[in-house]
């Protein structure tokens, strides 16, 4: 480990346009995500990923850990990418060029139904809005959204 530093603490050490590929695995739901999301952005190069995972609203991860801060959608990131239907960038002054994946993961093991139903969700975006605002996630709570931003 090169670099230890409290990712609440901004900036990061790092110069603009540093990095090509960032992976931002169980974090942004420990903190206030937004100001470190712009500041990711920063030091991502243009054309770089930024790879993200947190925790789905249905997991009970989030109600177990004491420590999450957020609760995530399937499309909570659209609202950082230019060209999505939300059109939000008054919001922000940083905007990733576009949304390269996204996906529901669930929990295997003894759940057998979720080997079918993980790959039913991720099969079309409009699959995945439709289980977020139907019974479907009650029954077949997710566990993580994985999702891939490009600058």
């Amino acid at each position: 480990m090169d670099v230890v530093h409290d990712l609440s603490c901004l900036p990061l050490p790092f110069e603009a346009g540093q990095f090509s590929s960032i992976c931002a695995k169980d974090v942004l739901e420990h903190i206030d995500y937004i100001p470190l999301l712009k500041e990711l952005h920063r030091i991502l190069q243009v054309g770089g990923t930024l790879e993200i995972q947190v925790p789905h609203f249905t997991s009970a991860s989030n109600y177990i850990d004491p420590t999450h801060k957020r609760q995530f959608s399937i499309r909570t990131f659209e609202f950082f990418v230019a060209s999505s239907e939300f059109g939000r960038g008054y919001y922000f002054d940083f905007q990733f060029a576009q949304l390269a994946g996204r996906r529901l993961t669930f929990l295997g093991g003894p759940l057998i139904w979720n080997k079918l139903v993980g790959p039913l969700v991720n099969s079309h975006p409009k699959i995945q809005q439709y289980y977020e605002l139907t019974f479907l996630s009650r029954i077949f709570p997710a566990e993580n959204i994985v999702v891939q931003l490009i600058k």
